[in-house]
């Protein structure tokens, strides 16, 4: 079994992807558009302006994949609330690089600095609203 995050934009979600395939090394596998997406009997039709909007988007991240899709006229954007994409990483430098990246033009919740439980730990909402959390090296207690 996986779990992936699904996220859902407001008509930017090609803009973030390409944002976070850049910051993050990562790689867009799809995006789909919804002028790709064939009519659907008793499926309501898209409406004129949404056929370059993104219908569905996969980001490959190492072995994880994080997929997304600008919300369907018919199901009106809400923003994200109550969920934040969680990213770990073995050495603190990557993740105060990662943070750095990531978080610019956001809003910085949490500075990333040491806590009891990490090297780094910090934690932000991004200019396209998503809420992250950056772990970096864990700390291990002692057997």
């Amino acid at each position: 079994m996986t779990v992936t995050p699904y996220l859902s934009y407001n008509g930017n979600c090609e803009e973030a992807f390409e944002f976070y395939a850049k910051v993050l090394g990562a790689k867009i596998i799809m995006m789909a558009r919804y002028k790709d997406m064939p009519a659907q009997p008793g499926q309501p039709s898209m409406p004129p302006g949404t056929e370059e909007k993104v219908m569905h988007a996969r980001l490959q991240i190492g072995e994880q994949w994080l997929m997304a899709s600008d919300s369907p006229p018919h199901m009106p954007y809400q923003g994200m609330h109550g969920v934040s994409v969680a990213l770990g990483f073995d050495k603190a430098a990557d993740a105060d690089r990662v943070f750095a990246g990531l978080s610019e033009g956001g809003s910085v919740h949490m500075q990333i600095a040491e806590t009891f439980w990490a090297e780094r730990f910090g934690m932000f909402t991004d200019r396209f609203g998503v809420s992250w959390m950056i772990n970096g090296a864990e700390k291990r207690p002692n057997p």
